[in-house]
């Protein structure tokens, strides 16, 4: 239901009220409407930034957040760090329409990872083999990951910037929060949870991730000059000798006394190597 601005409606002593004044004074009372229904959908309130884990959004609401998401990832996909008086230009929205749905640079970044990552957050396996579940993971993201690489990259730069800053001693807004891979991974190797100790378990995971992530991709592809099958085939071929060596590692830890005749084998192997050489350049 429409109401002109100068009903009882626009007088309340609210912050409504307040607004619906403002209006009135930068557009004029003739085209000054106010919509209740809207105004619920529209305004912000506590706890604004939804994380994937609670429900969608439905509605104006949701329609509007995906216009000003599409807008931002348009302008990271071109290889920009969009603010969001960016986003709300390229959406053709008000400034104060784009800041009630994303306060921050850092938040509309991070809600623009979260829509490139899509389905590889909700990722599951129903496998009990830990190396079985990583290939499903890698193979899995990594084709998306790269249809999303300058947006994942564009996240990158603004954290890393915001880091620089932060260094220097200049006071700016709150970091872009980063980790996705954190739980993914431990998802990945959870039927090792009981395998591995605490501390084994989680030194896994965190080796893990330095081949899975944008940060894997900048090295793989574009200091190696790998295309995205070989970098995939590599951060496989990296978490299996992990997860292998992490397995290896527990089982020494438990059953020294069956470990310690392959050390001393290891040991004898290696001398006798370093003989046969030395032997070798004697002759």
């Amino acid at each position: 239901m429409f109401r002109p601005a100068g009903s009882p409606e626009s007088k309340l002593p609210t912050r409504r009220g307040a607004l619906l004044r403002r209006s009135v004074e930068i557009h004029g009372a003739d085209r000054c409407f106010f919509i209740g229904r809207w105004y619920r959908i529209e305004m912000l309130v506590s706890g604004q930034e939804r994380r994937l884990t609670l429900p969608a959004d439905k509605g104006p609401r949701a329609r509007m957040r995906k216009i000003m998401l599409d807008a931002a990832m348009g302008l990271m996909q071109s290889g920009l760090i969009p603010s969001v008086s960016d986003v709300a230009e390229a959406a053709q929205v008000s400034r104060a329409t784009a800041y009630r749905y994303f306060p921050t640079q850092a938040a509309l970044i991070q809600a623009a990872v979260d829509e490139a990552l899509g389905p590889i957050l909700a990722w599951t396996s129903d496998s009990g083999d830990p190396e079985e579940r990583v290939t499903e993971l890698v193979k899995f993201a990594y084709p998306r990951m790269e249809n999303y690489e300058a947006t994942l990259k564009a996240a990158l730069r603004l954290a890393l910037d915001q880091w620089a800053r932060r260094h220097a001693g200049i006071v700016g807004e709150a970091p872009m929060v980063r980790g996705h891979r954190i739980g993914l991974l431990h998802s990945a190797v959870q039927p090792l949870k009981g395998k591995l100790t605490p501390e084994g378990f989680e030194r896994l995971t965190q080796g893990m991730s330095l081949i899975f992530g944008t940060e894997a991709f900048v090295v793989l592809k574009d200091i190696w000059g790998l295309d995205r099958k070989r970098a995939e085939g590599v951060a496989l071929w990296t978490c299996h000798a992990l997860i292998q060596a992490a397995i290896a590692g527990e089982s020494r830890e438990r059953h020294p006394a069956a470990a310690a005749p392959a050390r001393k084998n290891s040991v004898r192997s290696r001398s006798t190597l370093a003989a046969k050489r030395s032997r070798g350049k004697a002759k």
